[in-house]
């Protein structure tokens, strides 16, 4: 990486995905570390709206990390970078044609393979320190 040089090259989607999950994961605790690794297991099995609507159920960690799910998705479908709320959300998903929703789907999966890396490499490193 040469970080000499003051030109910067825009950033890859992956890189976008990593420095978003890194930033949003900053407050992060043990049980939110939990949580956003089991996220892609129970949308595979249960699917997006499913996982989506039992965070707003359970709230507090669920409901934070599902919150900052929705504002990547919100920022790479809408390009807006703000999480619209748990209903608007759930609507938006409810009128997407199949494509759509499952490339919502599949982005999902992509962010929260950096989320559940950056959030307990962040964890770990706040308990070391």
């Amino acid at each position: 990486m040469n970080t000499a040089t003051n030109t910067k090259a825009p950033l890859t989607l992956e890189q976008q995905r990593a420095q978003d999950a890194w930033n949003q994961c900053a407050s992060y605790t043990k049980e939110h570390v939990n949580f956003a690794k089991g996220l892609p297991a129970l949308i595979m099995n249960s699917g997006l709206m499913q996982v989506l609507a039992f965070c707003h159920e359970k709230g507090k960690a669920n409901e934070q990390v599902a919150a900052h799910l929705r504002t990547w998705l919100n920022q790479r479908f809408n390009g807006v970078a703000r999480d619209p709320g748990f209903e608007l959300f759930m609507q938006g998903l409810l009128k997407a044609q199949p494509a759509e929703y499952q490339a919502i789907t599949t982005e999902a999966y992509a962010w929260l393979r950096w989320l559940r890396q950056m959030a307990s490499a962040r964890v770990q490193n706040n308990r070391d320190n």
